[in-house]
């Protein structure tokens, strides 16, 4: 391992001023929890010169908004927010997603804004001997022609067909949330997945190696969870029932009155470099009968636009029968059972 030096700041505003002094040369790294970042530092992925601290800052509480949404420090444990009764309660998709992500010794250290920006699993990506567009960049993507049963068939391009790994992001993309952000210029909040250009997350388009729009120094603060006013639920399908990374998972909620939809939320993991809210679905299901055809003709328009490789077509059919049975199932049942 290359040597690196460590610091422990007392304020975010510390932690963004040893990002100024690197000139955002990408050699200062933040510390959550560590358990992607010390991951890829082991396997020569990332070689920071130090890393800065920020677990400890004080953004590790939840706060609960008047009119039923939340606040959620970057500095939250996972096991924490899958715990917290306003989360449970309110949210039980995002509890749910929390822990269908990693073992429980995981999410007792990792934090949420580290869960935010953890990198593909890809494993081009994490074997330093190979190619990797998102790793060194114009290096090329050899997923593309290689091994990419598990990855992505939605918003890909042929500089990388990579998918993001976090279960917590999908359900927080179904729940419109937002990020808080503190940078060189200020403080701002953006949205979780939306515009290219304003949300957190981007595409690969021609730059895979940037997962998001974050600026050099950028360092997440928190995460605003509007209400929800809807039964909702998180599924996962993955290769075996331990700890494992989603080959397709769906975050969803739904509002029905007299068997009609008013509104729905839905997004998918494993399926794009992003969390994928799929808004065609949801376009298709407002104001139709809440029944099965219903959902199947959303979840076929949705996914008209995949583009699957040579391996990982079965994804289309995966995506489309779990989007299906989890919308079923929360006219029957909401978001409990």
């Amino acid at each position: 391992m290359r040597p690196f030096a460590y610091e422990r700041v007392g304020s975010a505003e510390d932690a963004v001023a040893r990002h100024r002094e690197s000139n955002g040369d990408g050699e200062v790294r933040y510390l959550g929890g560590g358990t992607n970042l010390v991951d890829l530092m082991r396997l020569g992925v990332e070689e920071p010169r130090r890393l800065v601290d920020v677990a400890h800052l004080p953004f590790d509480s939840i706060a609960e908004e008047p009119g039923g949404g939340l606040v959620i420090g970057s500095a939250v444990r996972n096991s924490d927010l899958a715990a917290h009764r306003a989360v449970r309660e309110r949210f039980p998709m995002l509890a749910q997603a929390v822990l269908a992500g990693a073992s429980g010794q995981i999410r007792n250290l990792a934090t949420v804004g580290g869960n935010l920006l953890q990198r593909t699993r890809c494993s081009y990506f994490q074997n330093v001997s190979k190619p990797c567009n998102k790793r060194e960049p114009g290096t090329g993507c050899p997923a593309r022609e290689g091994d990419h049963q598990n990855l992505a068939i939605l918003g890909h391009s042929p500089d990388c067909v990579a998918t993001h790994p976090s279960d917590m992001a999908v359900a927080l993309a179904a729940l419109d949330a937002r990020v808080r952000v503190m940078g060189r210029l200020g403080d701002r909040v953006i949205p979780l997945v939306g515009q290219e250009t304003t949300s957190l997350y981007r595409l690969p388009g021609t730059e895979p190696h940037r997962d998001t729009t974050l600026d050099p120094g950028d360092l997440i603060t928190g995460i605003e969870v509007p209400p929800l006013a809807m039964p909702a639920r998180y599924r996962k399908v993955r290769e075996r029932a331990s700890f494992a990374f989603a080959l397709v998972s769906v975050a969803a909620a739904l509002d029905v009155a007299d068997g009609t939809i008013l509104d729905c939320r839905v997004a998918l993991g494993g399926v794009a470099h992003q969390p994928w809210r799929a808004r065609r679905a949801e376009d298709r299901m407002r104001g139709s009968a809440a029944t099965e055809r219903t959902f199947l003709q959303a979840a076929e328009a949705e996914l008209e636009e995949a583009e699957p490789l040579r391996d990982n077509a079965y994804k289309i059919k995966l995506a489309r029968n779990l989007m299906v049975r989890t919308l079923a199932e929360l006219t029957t049942h909401g978001g409990t059972a």
